[in-house]
């Protein structure tokens, strides 16, 4: 870092001592200046002495500017009114008024445009007034046209470093909040990412292992009295197990993967492969009905998986939770430009937590939500249990059919 470069650094840090100095080198050019005489014979020369008076309201004014960034207005008001005291009463007259210049940008720097128009064409006003009705010069010497000219360069100066100032600040303003935007969107997609991703292997495990117990407790019932039933049982347990570990290999796999993932080499579960759900249930000793009235109407990949994982969960927990005589029925339905997919039981009814669900129907209502369909799961009247969701056939994901 060069000296200059440290050097405003630490006038930034310390306002105070820029302020002093400004104040000192103003004093020593006025005073420089109170001992020029424009109206030389050959020019401006060096032939006369400042009053005491002149000094002293330099000394003043040098003094009130110290404070010019703490009380702006105040300052300009305190240097205007002895400068007005020197254009008065100065014989010859020093130039205390460059006191009232350095006050009038220092308030444009810091107010609003309005308030630096009305303050700066009061200030020039007054100032170039007094100048030009008093003294001994004419009022269109170059000195009191001078006044004028100082004052609205001040004023239209500190208005413009106001405005590059908020024009910087409102960038740098604008950054961060982007900065702040981007950093809130991927976190909210990092949550987003694992909701699903716990749905997903939610889905998996818990219908995998409700099948894998089913199956281990009727191979361990039968196991001395109907070893072949026993052996079956145990091929759906080994069947199960191996669909869940693929499962759940493929989904590990997609996390594992650094840039963008390959494309599976099975199909992903769908209403195609409804088929084969149904038949594990079905294996596992639940009696399951299937009515469709879809018209083989192709999905959107999304609401496919959404129509399967749906079924398959409300399936799990008949499974788990309606006893071994319940029977379920599936049905899918076309609606016009929807879905409806629905799942009764007979059995007593989900005896889960008292919020109306754990998390496998937490998870269904937000996959389906997040489609833009809805969802519902309660008791029936008649006893047993019902979930029910419609799913638009146009995704809010922007895939088509």
């Amino acid at each position: 870092m060069t000296l200059f470069a440290r050097a405003r650094r630490w006038l930034t840090a310390h306002p105070l001592a820029f302020d002093s100095g400004l104040a000192s080198a103003v004093f020593v050019c006025m005073l420089i200046g109170s001992f020029v005489e424009p109206h030389g014979p050959y020019g401006p020369t060096f032939g006369r002495a400042p009053g005491a008076l002149s000094v002293v309201l330099m000394v003043l004014v040098s003094a009130v500017l110290v404070l010019r960034r703490r009380s702006p207005m105040v300052v300009l008001a305190a240097t205007s009114g002895l400068s007005l005291v020197e254009l008065i009463t100065g014989e010859p007259r020093a130039p205390v008024v460059m006191s009232a210049v350095i006050a009038l940008y220092t308030v444009a720097a810091r107010t609003d445009r309005p308030t630096t128009w009305r303050v700066g064409l009061l200030t020039m006003t007054v100032l170039t007034a007094a100048a030009m009705l008093s003294g001994p010069l004419p009022w269109y010497a170059q000195e009191n046209l001078g006044i004028f000219a100082w004052t609205g360069m001040a004023a239209a100066g500190g208005d413009a470093v106001r405005s590059r100032r908020a024009f910087v600040d409102a960038i740098r303003e604008r950054a961060e909040r982007a900065e702040r935007t981007r950093e809130e969107e991927a976190r909210r997609r990092v949550a987003e990412e694992r909701l699903r991703i716990a749905r997903e292997l939610h889905d998996v495990v818990a219908h995998h292992i409700a099948l894998v117990n089913v199956q281990a407790g009727v191979a361990a019932h039968v196991m001395d009295k109907r070893p072949d039933q026993a052996k079956e049982a145990l091929a759906h347990v080994r069947e199960a197990s191996r669909s869940a570990l693929g499962e759940l290999r493929s989904t590990v796999g997609l996390l594992r993967q650094s840039g963008d993932p390959e494309a599976p080499t099975e199909p992903a579960p769908g209403l195609a492969r409804l088929g084969e759900l149904l038949d594990t249930f079905r294996n596992a000793g639940l009696q399951v009905e299937v009515v469709r009235v879809d018209d083989g109407t192709p999905l959107p990949a999304s609401v496919d998986l959404a129509t399967y994982r749906v079924i398959q969960e409300a399936l799990t927990n008949v499974q788990k939770h309606a006893g071994a005589e319940a029977t379920a029925e599936v049905s899918v339905i076309r609606v016009g430009r929807q879905i409806e997919i629905t799942v009764l039981d007979d059995g007593p009814g989900f005896q889960g937590p008292p919020d109306g669900g754990g998390h496998g129907l937490l998870g269904m209502r937000e996959r389906v939500s997040a489609l833009g369909g809805s969802c519902t799961a309660g008791p029936r009247y008649q006893g047993g249990f019902r979930v029910h969701a419609t799913l638009p056939l146009r995704a809010l994901t922007g895939e088509r059919t």
